[in-house]
């Protein structure tokens, strides 16, 4: 695996970083390939409960697809669309900890994660229009489902550039908090969905991602409640309640 991709677990909690600052953590064909590297990694491992995206650096989360690399014929639409794709359907919840701006393809990158935690002073552009490029189509679907067919116009059509505030009054934002309280708001986040119901939590964003979609299929989330519903963690749930103690689940 590239140096420039790097990947971590502490208890529940894995960390996937874009490790190249130098580069404003800019995605060629070897960082996207190790991205899914990691991807499968984590959806293999039923120990982590949630992961953590961010960049290294204090300026730039993510600068989309390298450049030089969509130029020179060496990076197709495809291995971004297939890793952010990839990033998108991973079962467990995922948050976006963006240490710094974001461009391009990383404005899409962030948005295929369920959470976003910004920093204040940071702002966000994707430039496609700007180059002559015209955005893929799956992540121009990703745009509109998650921000609305308006909001997809102002930032790909007309290649606007929000700022810190502007990203969450828009939604693209869940949480903004000052710089140095970013890796604090992100772990204290990231431990509190790890300490819920995985089994639950898991069934829950499947039904949320199939009605975002093309619909709720009734028949798959009925299995998917009825695991809820047979679990042992629904017991422990209950049991915790009247001990009044914190649960502790194993996903079974």
């Amino acid at each position: 695996m590239t140096d420039t991709i790097l990947y971590s677990r502490a208890g529940h909690i894995g960390r996937l970083t874009l490790n190249n600052p130098e580069r404003h953590n800019s995605l060629g064909q070897e960082e996207l390939e190790a991205i899914r590297d990691c991807l499968t990694r984590v959806e293999a491992d039923d120990e982590v409960r949630v992961l953590i995206v961010t960049g290294a650096g204090d300026k730039t989360f993510c600068a989309g697809a390298s450049l030089n690399q969509l130029g020179a014929g060496q990076l197709s639409d495809d291995s971004f669309q297939k890793t952010t794709e990839q990033l998108a359907k991973l079962r467990i919840p995922t948050i976006c900890s963006l240490n710094g701006n974001v461009f391009g393809g990383g404005v899409e990158l962030a948005l295929s994660c369920d959470f976003r935690i910004g920093i204040e002073g940071t702002r966000m552009r994707v430039p496609a229009a700007a180059i002559g490029l015209c955005y893929p189509l799956s992540g121009i679907n990703r745009f509109v489902e998650r921000l609305g067919v308006n909001m997809a116009k102002r930032i790909l059509v007309a290649s606007e550039e929000f700022g810190a505030e502007a990203m969450l009054e828009i939604g693209f934002l869940d949480h903004l908090v000052l710089r140095s309280q970013l890796e604090e708001a992100t772990r204290d986040r990231a431990q509190r969905i790890a300490d819920l119901a995985p089994l639950a939590v898991r069934a829950m964003k499947n039904i949320l991602q199939q009605a975002a979609g093309e619909g709720i299929d009734p028949e798959n989330a009925r299995a998917l409640s009825q695991m809820c519903t047979d679990s042992e963690d629904l017991q422990e749930g209950f049991a915790a309640q009247r001990e009044k103690r914190k649960p502790r689940f194993k996903g079974s």
